[in-house]
C-alpha cells in the first residue's frame, strides 16, 4: 500500500462570520504517522473535515497519491445514532461496506469474510451479531475502526479515535496503526495523549486556529510547550 503525501497551503475557514482557521501551512509525508494536537476548540476537527472535503475552505489542500490505491478510511470521535435501533454490528458493517448490494439483504459471502477479518483485528470477532446500541463506547469506536479498514485504506484519518476506550482497546488500536504504517499507509491522527504521540508519530503539528509548531516529536515536544498549552486550556496531556 502506498499512501499519499498531503500539503496544506494557507488554509483558512470561516463559519457564520467566525474565523475558525487561518494560515494553516504544513505538509504530511507519504507513508508517515502524522499527529495533530492542540487545545479543545482549536480547529483540529474542522481541519480534518476540510481535508475530507466536508467543509469549504480557502487556500489549498493538495493530496499527491502514489499508485492506483486512493481509498480513504475515516474514524470520527464517536458514532451518533439511536441506540434503540435493532442494528447489529454485522448490519452496520453491511451499511458501510456494501456498494452494489442493498444493505437490508446483508453482507455478501466475500464481504462477510472481509468484515469478520476486520472485526477480528480490533478484537470484536465474537460481537458481530451483538446489537450496536448494547456495545460500550469503546467497543463502538472499535467497530468504527473496523469499518475504516474496508476496503484497505491508502490514507487513514483518525479524529481522537480512542475516546472512551479501555486499555485493551487502545493496545489493539495502536497495534493496527503500527501495522498499517509499516505497510506504507499515510495516517493523519488527531491525538490528545502526548505519550502516544511521542512513541508513535513521525511528525506532529500543533494547531490552535493556526499552526503553532510542526516537526518531529523529539524536536517540537522536547521543551514542554504542548503540556503548557494543554494545561492553560484545561486539558490533560
Amino acid at each position: 500500500m502506498a499512501g499519499p503525501s498531503i500539503a496544506f497551503r494557507e488554509v483558512g475557514l470561516e463559519l457564520t462570520g467566525s474565523r475558525i482557521l487561518h494560515d494553516i501551512d504544513f505538509t504530511i509525508d507519504a507513508g508517515s504517522i502524522h499527529c495533530i494536537i492542540g487545545p479543545n476548540g482549536g480547529g483540529k476537527t474542522s481541519l480534518i473535515r476540510c481535508l475530507l472535503g466536508q467543509m469549504p475552505h480557502t487556500g489549498t489542500i493538495s493530496i499527491e497519491w502514489r499508485g492506483d490505491a486512493r481509498t480513504v478510511g475515516y474514524v470520527p470521535q464517536l458514532l451518533d445514532f439511536d441506540r434503540t435501533l435493532p442494528v447489529t454490528v454485522e448490519d452496520f458493517m453491511a451499511l458501510v461496506c456494501e456498494r452494489r448490494r442493498p444493505a437490508f439483504v446483508g453482507l455478501s459471502r466475500k464481504k462477510r469474510a472481509e468484515a469478520a477479518e476486520a472485526l477480528a483485528r480490533v478484537g470484536l470477532r465474537d460481537k458481530r451479531r451483538t446489537k450496536l446500541g448494547s456495545l460500550s463506547g469503546g467497543e463502538r469506536q472499535r467497530v468504527l475502526f473496523a469499518q475504516a479498514l474496508l476496503p484497505a485504506p491508502a490514507l487513514l484519518v483518525l479524529d481522537e479515535p480512542m475516546t472512551s476506550m479501555d486499555e485493551v482497546g487502545e493496545a489493539l488500536f495502536l497495534d493496527v496503526i503500527r501495522e498499517l504504517a509499516a505497510q506504507g499507509v499515510t495516517i493523519v491522527w488527531i491525538a490528545h495523549d502526548l505519550a502516544q504521540v511521542r512513541s508513535m508519530a513521525d511528525a506532529v503539528t500543533c494547531i490552535n486556529r493556526t499552526v503553532l509548531f510542526s516537526g518531529p516529536p523529539k524536536t517540537v515536544l522536547g521543551d514542554g510547550r504542548a503540556e503548557i498549552l494543554f494545561s492553560a486550556a484545561g486539558e490533560t496531556a
